[in-house]
This record gives C-alpha cells, sequence and structure tokens, in this order.
C-alpha cells in the first residue's frame, strides 16, 4: 500500500494468498493509525472488487477509485514502487520460507522509507527517521 501524497509504502502484506478479509485487516490497521482516505484507488484484483471490501471501504466513508485493466498508467505511483521494489530486491532474492520474506522485504521497505532517496522527493526519503541530538548538558538529579 502506497501513500500518493508522502510516496511512503505504508506497508507490504506478504502471504501465499490474498483473500478480501486480508485486504480489509490491513486498511482497518492503516485507518486506525492514518485516519480514513478520500480514496483507495486500486486495480481491479478479485481481492480489492470483491463485494465486501466495496462496502467496508463505504462503510468507513471513503471512496475507491479503481484503474481500469489494461491501464497501468493510472495508478503510476503503485506501478513505479512496484518496478522498484522487483529492480532493487525481487530480481536479485531467492526466499526459501514464507518468513524469510517476510523478514527480507519488510527491512527493505524501511529501508525505501527511511534512507533510500527519491528523485520525486528532491532526493530525500519520503519518511526519514527522525533522530534526536544528545543533549549537550547532561542533568544529574540531586537529592536533599
Amino acid at each position: 500500500m502506497i501513500d500518493e501524497f508522502t510516496r511512503e509504502c505504508l506497508v507490504i502484506r506478504i502471504d501465499r494468498r490474498l483473500r478480501s478479509t486480508d485486504v480489509i485487516d490491513v486498511l482497518s490497521d492503516l485507518f486506525i493509525l492514518r485516519g480514513v482516505p478520500g480514496h483507495v484507488r486500486s486495480d481491479n484484483g478479485p481481492e480489492f472488487v470483491a463485494k465486501a471490501v466495496r462496502d467496508w471501504i463505504a462503510a468507513v466513508g471513503a471512496k475507491t477509485a479503481f484503474i481500469e485493466p489494461g491501464l497501468p498508467w493510472e495508478n503510476g505511483y503503485c506501478e513505479s514502487f512496484n518496478a522498484k521494489l522487483r529492480d532493487e530486491l525481487l530480481d536479485g532474492e531467492i526466499f526459501y520460507s514464507l518468513a524469510e520474506a517476510k523478514t527480507v522485504i519488510e527491512s527493505w521497505r524501511q529501508h525505501y522509507n527511511t534512507r533510500r532517496p527519491h528523485s520525486s522527493l528532491g532526493y530525500k526519503p519520503p519518511a526519514p527517521v527522525t533522530i534526536m541530538p544528545p543533549s549537550s548538558v547532561a542533568v544529574k538529579p540531586t537529592m536533599h
């Protein structure tokens, strides 16, 4: 799931098969953390066009924006992200288990969001890690 405004990859759900209930689980977690978006853009895959997903999205107050079949340029941010994921990670990996795939892909997602420069963002990452500088003055508690 990509935030089109910030270009941040919010989550990558990895499983052998994704159902409409999996999509609802991910969306509900994201909506709790980030708020309900105006629109949810997706392709016309069966897990996204399922009546349960459409009904759930409508019930929480968002609208759907489906990509027409055969028109991937209508979802340019996601297509660009998928190409980067494939080029930078998937084409060079062999996963021997689902657990390994989840761990490696999540690590790449964190790198993508926090350290990898994005040309569309002025060569800055979409969600850089905030580091608090150490305090220059150490305060020691005193006992009276």
